[in-house]
């Protein structure tokens, strides 16, 4: 396709930043630290009032409203106050993408955003050099209704349109008449034939790019699966395409890090030597963290898994992981409501893995309670706030002394056991218990039946009733149990 000749350069290169809008972050849910990057085809640019491909037999075309940046001299490892200098122009484009593909590409794009046609721009251009950066308003709409509106100022972007300029220079030349995408707010989705889309870049009151305009057609498709893939959808490319899981018609997510209040009760009730066996029954024989016992005599502990790793004590990690707002600050500072902080210290006790204000930090954020296979600095202390702790004991030493502070929310390996986030944890005075998340509900179910089993076989031993063929019940002991349940099928015993 022709370069648009409104273009004051033909662009040598076209990069787009992947995210920087914070609403379009928070909508993603994942806020980068840095900006990225892919390279568009400069073959993909095409004028106003034009039309756009949507292949049949694909599902997942959607736009993007974004705000261009047109290089206007040669930028090389420029400084960020000096960046906005080298943009000659603003004005309007459409970052289109075809989602059918992109899983495939892997965060190049490179086919599902390189497509002939793929990047409406313009039609006008505004002097950047007239115009404050952080002054301008994307606009899109869709047959006629306005569906994303966003700016450019410092609350509006998680990064200035300037440092991008300043960043790519760092590493290539950026050429006149190059050609910047700067990402897209909130509201990107799916269009589908006969849509119309419009995107307009401008200062309010003041200057503008125009409308930018571009109708979906279909085409007939040309993909030859013997020299590359086919179209191929899944339901993250459908989310991600329409822009959230309800405007995909998509169920919502379960939240693995939260457990139903029905659950949590009947755990409550459940103890962990009765647990424990059903899961030997399902085998699951390394269920228990070993060597771990509550700071409190009585105390019971039901949450979800939050887990955080230490790896031993080295110098040079622990200067570089062991200061400021840490891993182990991070989990203590993050965790939620019914959440168990699980700490991987190797068995270690010769040093504390937490102590009185991590435990206050968590109880504020009305964490479950914590359960380490290490030690505990403030021992009483962290007693007395009454968080659920569940440690080997006492130690007065810092972390430094055997741990560095490493990673968090992955699999560990808790006092020989193997726990996930998202596993759930049961504990009392026996000890602590992992157990996983989807078999969790049966698992209870199966050991409160149990238990109200025992309840019945321990009173017929204290009426002096023989072991033999009571523990379990077996024959006419069995039968007397059934019989029991039946006549008392009205009250709180299992089912």
């Amino acid at each position: 396709m022709a370069v648009p000749s409104f273009l004051p350069n033909h662009p040598g290169k076209m990069i787009a930043v992947h995210v920087a809008f914070e609403s379009r972050a928070a909508q993603r849910g994942r806020r980068p630290k840095y900006p990225s990057y892919f390279i568009k085809a400069t073959s993909t640019l095409a004028e106003s009032d034009g039309v756009v491909e949507r292949p049949a037999g694909t599902e997942l075309l959607a736009f993007e409203g974004e705000v261009a940046l047109i290089i206007g001299k040669p930028a090389r490892n420029v400084s960020l106050d000096k960046a906005w200098e080298h943009v000659g122009y603003v004005t309007a484009a459409n970052d289109i993408g075809l989602y059918d593909y992109r899983a495939q590409d892997k965060g190049s794009n490179t086919r599902s955003k390189s497509r002939d046609g793929y990047t409406p721009i313009g039609p006008q251009l505004i002097d950047a050099q007239s115009i404050d950066p952080k002054s301008l308003r994307l606009r899109t709409w869709v047959n006629g209704d306005v569906v994303q509106e966003d700016g450019t100022s410092d609350e509006d972007l998680i990064f200035p349109l300037a440092q991008f300029v300043a960043d790519l220079s760092q590493h290539m030349t950026l050429e006149t008449g190059d050609i910047i995408l700067t990402g897209t707010p909130a509201g990107s989705t799916v269009i589908v034939p006969g849509d119309v889309v419009e995107v307009e870049v401008d200062v309010p009151g003041g200057v503008t790019s125009g409308r930018l305009k571009t109708t979906v057609v279909e085409v007939e498709a040309s993909f030859n699966p013997a020299v590359g893939m086919s179209p191929n959808v899944d339901d993250k490319q459908r989310e991600d395409a329409f822009g959230d899981r309800e405007s995909a018609g998509l169920p919502p997510v379960e939240d693995k890090q939260t457990i139903s209040p029905e659950l949590k009760a009947k755990l409550r009730k459940a103890p962990t030597a009765g647990l424990s066996a059903q899961l030997r029954n399902r085998g699951n024989v390394d269920c228990f963290i070993e060597g771990v016992f509550p700071q409190t005599t009585g105390t019971k502990l039901v949450g979800v898994a939050r887990t955080l790793r230490f790896i031993p004590f080295r110098p040079d990690l622990f200067k570089s992981h062991g200061g400021g707002l840490n891993e182990q600050k991070a989990v203590f500072d993050s965790v939620r409501e019914d959440e168990v902080i699980v700490i991987e210290a190797r068995g270690t006790r010769e040093a504390g893995t937490l102590g009185d204000i991590l435990a206050l930090r968590a109880q504020a954020n009305k964490a479950a309670g914590v359960v380490t296979d290490g030690a505990v600095r403030d021992y009483e202390e962290v007693k007395r706030i009454g968080l659920p702790i569940f440690s080997q004991g006492p130690h007065p030493s810092v972390l430094g002394r055997k741990h560095v502070p490493w990673d968090s929310d992955i699999t560990i390996a808790c006092g020989g056991v193997a726990v996930q986030p998202g596993d759930i944890i049961v504990g009392d005075d026996d000890g602590v218990l992992v157990i996983p998340r989807d078999i969790a509900e049966e698992v209870v179910d199966a050991a409160l039946r149990k238990e109200h089993e025992d309840e019945w076989v321990a009173a017929r031993v204290a009426e002096g009733a023989s072991l033999d063929g009571l523990f379990p019940p077996t024959g006419k002991n069995k039968e007397a149990y059934q019989e029991y349940l039946a006549a008392n099928s009205d009250d709180n015993a299992p089912k």
